[in-house]
């Protein structure tokens, strides 16, 4: 694996320890997946989530004097406190 590649790729300068600690990394996580896709699942159920709770969503709420029409496009005054 290039792990200088894909730092690089990843914006993100390593040392050559870390180049080696990352490579065993990846294998491990590689072997990992490969592990797990070795496994017979067809018999199985989905489970999408295990938790037994549900997403609780609100209904989104538009501040209209917010709201500058600038032509075609619109632009949203700021939400930050000054504090």
């Amino acid at each position: 694996m290039d792990v200088k590649k894909i730092a690089k790729l990843a914006n993100l300068t390593i040392t050559n320890d870390e180049e080696e600690m990352l490579a065993r990394q990846f294998e491990d996580t590689i072997m990992t997946i490969d592990v797990i896709n070795e496994l017979d699942t067809k018999n199985v159920d989905s489970i999408f989530q295990v938790t037994g709770l549900s997403n609780i969503t609100r209904e989104d709420v538009i501040d209209k004097d917010r709201i500058m029409n600038i032509g075609d496009y619109f632009r949203v005054k700021a939400i930050f406190n000054a504090e």
